[in-house]
């Protein structure tokens, strides 16, 4: 009956590498389009983000280098046409200018690492002169995050971390950008504006008195078909406070009806963030004039699927909604620490951990060996020790959780956990008590569990001490010695039961 537990540990090991390392990825062809800048033509024709792109007018890509070669090999220098194939259809567009595009190779591995592995550049912020409640914090972060997406800064990771002390800040982490590229983005306040022609008849925060985020006057309205997948259209009401309605009543006096769509005014109403264009919006004819202080905002997403095209809606009207609201920071913003990272060294110090890794290994085992001198034993404990380590990155690779330096550390601490572990194990289960195998492992078990607990207790603290930064090592060494607990101590017990019987 307790064999069930090694088919256990073997079943959730294969499925651990599935997902690190999915076999399918090995095969895939092309580069994943890691960054494309937006008001170009290549952002235009539909391609985005995270496609992987597989050619260029017919021509393969199956590395970076490859990439780089077509694209030095295009003639751009009058309106060119070029066609891109990627995995989600083909897009194609004319263009006289560099393409925009940044591209990396396919992952081989579903493993991501942070910036102390893959280089880039980190930036602790706090509010100048203010404590942030939850609620701002959210808002600085989600008004942030439009911001990086207007500055063309791409992979970027921002979230909330809290001290010791209680104090929020907000954690901006960009993976192959310069201390420059973070300053820039909190420097300045951010500007939110709504303008007609040149005029700006409301302001982001201080013109707009409600947004209308949820309930049934705001979401998808309706999706429809078009030639490549589905387009859905979202409403959503706001509120402007009276002077703004009034200038906006000014302007739209004065505008005409668009020839091609009567239903709207000649000019669109266009948002601004930092003076970069977000969207531009129609104005109902009805509103000409009108010192109308409700404005239903409207929009669309699309896709190649109706799920895709309302995730896209969806997406696009939680953009507005937010910018809507926090487009201008009420209070400035001070960087309280920055850090860059070379590629180079974090490639140097990815080397260096794996050999550390390798040598936690060796030396652990050859300790188990000299000291209970049976190849049995010593085989079951790196086993062991292996099985937690694939785990525990599995689960890293599963929830998309970024590995850094404090990480891989937590790993290691984990594994030592799990080794002391298995000695108390082993050490009851060869012990002189008269008392069954059985009864022995379940004293060890009781000790085992005991340990648990105090490294848990030990390591939440963690998950606020030095502003979030330990974080990583907490939460790796959590799963780590879980993993152990769960899966692979009873497992080892099953195995040590059999090789002592």
């Amino acid at each position: 009956m307790a064999s069930y537990k090694i088919w256990l540990l073997v079943i959730i090991l294969i499925f651990c590498f599935l997902i690190i390392a999915p076999p399918w990825n090995l095969f895939e062809k092309g580069v994943v389009i890691q960054g494309i800048s937006k008001n170009t033509s290549e952002f235009e024709s539909g391609l985005r983000s995270g496609m992987i792109l597989q050619s260029i007018n017919g021509k393969a890509i199956d590395s970076v280098e490859s990439y780089n070669k077509l694209v030095n090999s295009l003639n751009l220098e009058d309106s060119t046409k070029v066609s891109m194939e990627t995995k989600s259809g083909t897009f194609i567009f004319y263009t006289n200018k560099e393409l925009s595009l940044i591209v990396k190779e396919i992952p081989k591995t579903k493993i991501k690492t942070g910036l102390d592995l893959s280089g880039g550049a980190r930036a602790l912020i706090k509010a100048e002169n203010k404590t942030l409640s939850d609620s701002e914090m959210s808002d600085l972060i989600a008004i942030t995050s439009e911001r990086s997406n207007g500055f063309g800064i791409k992979d970027i990771t921002i979230k909330s971390v809290r001290d010791l002390g209680g104090e929020s800040y907000m954690l901006i982490e960009v993976a192959g950008a310069t201390p420059g590229d973070l300053e820039d983005l909190v420097e300045n306040q951010g500007k939110f504006e709504g303008k007609i022609g040149n005029i700006t008849v409301f302001s982001g925060g201080q013109d707009i008195s409600h947004v209308e985020r949820s309930g049934q006057q705001a979401g998808i309205e309706g999706c429809s078909a078009i030639q490549d997948g589905e387009v859905c259209r979202f409403r959503f009401p706001i509120s402007l406070k009276e002077e703004a309605a009034k200038r906006q009543a000014e302007v739209t006096l004065n505008l005409g009806i668009d020839p091609e769509n009567p239903q709207y005014l000649s000019q669109k109403l266009d948002l601004y963030l930092d003076d970069n264009l977000m969207d531009s919006l129609f104005i109902s004819k009805d509103l000409k004039g009108q010192v109308a202080t409700q404005i239903v905002i409207s929009g669309s997403g699309s896709g190649l699927s109706r799920q895709e095209a309302v995730k896209e809606a969806t997406k696009q009207m939680n953009k507005l909604q937010t910018i809507l609201i926090t487009g201008s920071l009420p209070f400035k913003l001070e960087i309280v620490k920055l850090d860059t990272i070379s590629p180079v060294l974090g490639k140097e110090f990815t080397k260096n951990l794996l050999i550390l890794g390798v040598l936690v290994f060796v030396i652990i085992s050859a300790i188990i060996f000299i000291k209970y001198r049976k190849i049995k034993i010593t085989s079951a404990v790196i086993l062991t020790m292996f099985s937690e380590v694939a785990i525990t990155l599995g689960i890293a690779a599963l929830i998309n959780w970024n590995l850094d330096a404090p990480s891989i550390a937590g790993i290691i601490a984990g594994m030592g956990t799990g080794v002391d572990d298995q000695i108390v194990l082993i050490d009851e289960s060869v012990s002189n008590v008269q008392i069954s195998l059985k009864e022995k492992i379940k004293r060890a078990f009781f000790v085992i569990f005991g340990a648990f607990f105090t490294v848990i207790a030990a390591m939440l603290p963690l998950f606020w001490a030095g502003a979030g930064m330990l974080k990583g090592f907490a939460l790796t060494t959590i799963l780590t010695i879980t993993v152990g607990i769960l899966i692979t101590r009873p497992a080892f017990a099953e195995i040590l039961r059999r090789i002592q019987e």
